[in-house]
């Protein structure tokens, strides 16, 4: 069976789906491969989206458990998790968002493929499924959006029973009463959230001397402070060697960096959190001399083209931050390429958030990179405790720090700590995305009482004129 379309996605999910809608949109004829039974890749099945639902999920049960009672609100005999109901939640988010693409499918007229695709020559993708069988695919033009996987460690075998990837970590039956988490970063820290609120005892194992490698210093060390003061135990600069798994619990062999002391963490769980790696493995990049990195990326040019004429690559399998946003932008800009049509993204603007409470949000520079870079710039700081708004719901930890440019005055990157900072930070965005200033900020009405006020009392702090600190 051969079918000819002028666009074939292989990769179902943010930046794959995006991509071929938007290309369908356009007029081309589209198809998408997916191997996964539903589409939407990672993100829907079993990452952003799930793991959001649990954090949303178990912030009412610590609200219900340790914030009603100052409002004035009793909970009778108190509050219990009913941790199977809570995950048949969140399955059902994940069912009915999964349900919704498919549905945005149809009705942009994009042929779903069931099954594994691979590139089989220029111009030819093959897939092969359980029920249907071998299927050749021509098109005019071939997305690659096969996303990313867990990385792993060596000498640690994953078997996500007692050492889980973050998949494992999402469908847990029982709360382990202590957890382990090998990594500090985003997905570490937010299922290391999770857990703890259920009464998981948590430490978190880094190999860096701080938590949030990519996030503004500033921010990581508030992280870090709050995470403490909520009962985290962290292992900075250490390395893990090494497991053990028992029938009751799991052994990690550790390294401190520097002086080689050895020693080991004993837990009922261990979640393996240290990044994500491109998945390319089997898409017969060969057969097209498509070759990848020491990461296992693809190489791209400012149009997304590969080395290989009419084959263009999005989303985590090339350069920049591995985000499911990222990777949906670049799949309609990509289209739009593909259509004839010019497409940008500014790659400064894009924001990354760590859905922890309070979350961390930021865009742009840290404060770190402008000092490597040698960039004079100003800082505007302004506190959350002396927010009304934040004053009323009890949020008060956190802060809005923006960094602009010394002679221009131009946002050069804003960090947020604080609760919803990931809603916050779009605002940001937006003021990076069209050049804005610091006084563009400050001068913008905010509505009062509202978090945001703290945007613009940072920006007023730029040149020091916060009114409320």
């Amino acid at each position: 069976m051969t079918d000819s379309f002028d666009v074939v996605v292989i990769g179902g999910g943010p930046g794959g789906y995006v991509a071929a809608i938007r290309a369908a949109q356009l007029g081309m004829s589209t198809a998408c491969v997916e191997k996964r039974a539903t589409l939407g890749g990672t993100c829907l099945n079993v990452g952003c989206i799930p793991s959001k639902e649990l954090l949303h999920s178990t912030h009412l049960f610590e609200q219900a458990q340790h914030g009603f009672a100052g409002r004035g609100i009793r909970v009778p005999g108190g509050v219990e998790v009913d941790l199977a109901a809570m995950m048949a939640g969140k399955d059902k988010v994940v069912r009915d968002l999964t349900k919704g693409i498919g549905f945005l499918f149809r009705k942009n007229k994009v042929e779903h493929v069931a099954g594994v695709g691979r590139i089989a020559g220029p111009g030819r993708v093959e897939t092969v499924s359980d029920e249907g069988g071998p299927r050749t695919l021509e098109a005019r033009n071939i997305v690659i959006a096969t996303g990313s996987e867990p990385a792993g460690l060596p000498g640690i075998e994953i078997d996500e029973k007692r050492i889980l990837s973050s998949t494992g970590a999402l469908a847990l039956e029982a709360v382990p009463e202590r957890l382990a988490v090998i990594g500090g970063g985003y997905i570490g820290l937010e299922m290391a959230v999770v857990w703890s609120r259920l009464g998981a005892k948590v430490t978190v194992i880094e190999f860096l001397d701080r938590i949030l490698p990519n996030m503004d210093g500033d921010v990581a060390k508030g992280m870090h402070r709050i995470l403490k003061r909520k009962g985290f135990a962290f292992m900075l600069g250490y390395k893990v060697t090494g497991a053990k798994a028992g029938r009751a619990k799991v052994t990690l062999s550790v390294e401190k960096l520097g002086s080689g002391e050895a020693s080991t963490v004993e837990a009922d769980a261990v979640l393996v959190a240290v990044g994500r790696r491109p998945y390319t493995a089997g898409l017969g990049l060969e057969s097209v001399g498509i070759e990848t990195d020491a990461q296992g990326r693809i190489g791209i040019d400012e149009h997304f083209r590969t080395s290989a004429a009419g084959i263009y690559a999005i989303g985590d399998v090339v350069r920049g931050p591995m985000l499911a946003h990222k990777a949906e932008d670049e799949g309609a800009v990509c289209a739009e390429i593909i259509a004839g049509q010019s497409g940008h993204i500014d790659y400064d603007a894009i924001p990354g958030v760590v859905y922890t409470w309070p979350e961390a949000a930021a865009v742009g520079q840290t404060e770190e990179a402008l000092k490597e870079a040698g960039v004079e710039y100003a800082v505007g700081r302004f506190p959350f405790q002396a927010n009304s708004r934040a004053r009323c719901s009890g949020e008060t930890e956190g802060f809005v720090k923006i960094l602009a440019d010394k002679r221009t005055d131009r946002v050069l990157g804003v960090h947020i700590l604080g609760a919803d900072a990931g809603t916050m930070i779009a605002e940001a965005a937006l003021a990076m995305e069209f050049g804005a200033s610091a006084e563009d900020i400050a001068r913008t009405c905010h509505a009062h009482p509202t978090l945001n006020e703290a945007v613009k009392e940072a920006a007023l702090a730029v040149d020091g004129r916060a009114i409320h600190a």
